[in-house]
């Protein structure tokens, strides 16, 4: 059951009475709906883990069903052997139905924000987590994952649709937000910045004029409509040079080729950073 939201604020490792973190959250997933996300911590993110001393990764709040965790379990342990997968969630009967599929290396346990694992994880993937929160209090529950990474860790606060097509998350180190990626199925939108509906929590609300977030999406759409003549030669042609031509325009575009023809964006924070 959905409880009544309550405010999240960093202040301290648990909440009051010692209960977790959090509140629990509709839920729903789907299988395969979070691909786009762990093929980007397999792929650009992967040396994070192979560098790591203890290969330890956190999916928090995975939802009803456990089987995002277990695919990201499976697509993390191709990049190093031996990785311990922690899905944490704050709704009981969620661990309790999840238990059935541990296996050395993949555990469930109850929690929420605090992330009561064992040691300091390399990776935490936080997906249809945040955005059922209170945009003041995005900054605060930041605070709490971030101080619970290792060093070279990452914190992945993102959004998605019901399966997968419309993909966007922020990545964060343990100082700061790093990066904006934005990754879409072609055949799925007309113009790039239908992405909008699914930007992250600290986002969704300042796709107004004036925002830095508004201005790089009506850059994409002015590349994707000046590019619509390599159509013929398919969405990844038309993509990836909607890719170079916001790079040449200036804007801090991450990656290459290899991942934009994936359908995926990722641009430094700096320019998607709302004003403070």
């Amino acid at each position: 059951m959905v409880q009544k939201a309550e405010r999240v604020v960093h202040s301290g490792s648990r909440g009051s009475g010692g209960r977790p973190v959090g509140n629990v959250t509709r839920g729903t997933t789907n299988p395969n709906r979070m691909r786009r996300v762990d093929r980007w911590l397999a792929g650009p993110q992967g040396w994070r883990l192979r560098s790591a001393a203890d290969p330890l990764v956190v999916d928090l709040g995975y939802g009803a069903s456990p089987a995002t965790a277990v695919e990201l379990f499976e697509r993390l342990s191709a990049v190093r052997p031996g990785v311990r997968l922690y899905g944490v969630e704050i709704e009981p009967e969620r661990v309790q139905a999840a238990r059935a599929l541990e296996r050395p290396g993949l555990s469930f346990l109850l929690g929420g924000f605090e992330i009561p694992v064992p040691g300091n994880p390399v990776l935490v993937r936080a997906f249809n987590v945040l955005r059922q929160y209170e945009e003041a209090d995005v900054g605060g529950i930041w605070r709490l994952v971030q101080d619970r990474l290792a060093p070279h860790g990452l914190f992945i606060d993102g959004t998605c649709d019901e399966i997968g097509r419309r993909v966007t998350w922020i990545a964060l180190d343990s100082d700061r937000p790093l990066t904006l990626s934005m990754s879409m199925r072609f055949g799925s939108f007309e113009l790039p910045s239908e992405v909008a509906e699914r930007l992250p929590k600290a986002l969704i609300h300042r796709n107004v004029p004036g925002e830095p977030i508004h201005a790089l999406l009506q850059a994409m759409d002015r590349a994707w409509l000046e590019s619509a003549a390599l159509a013929a030669f398919g969405n990844r042609q038309r993509w990836t040079t909607m890719c170079r031509m916001l790079r040449d325009g200036g804007w801090p575009v991450h990656d290459g080729p290899s991942r934009w023809r994936l359908g995926e964006l990722t641009v430094g924070w700096e320019a998607v950073s709302p004003p403070v």
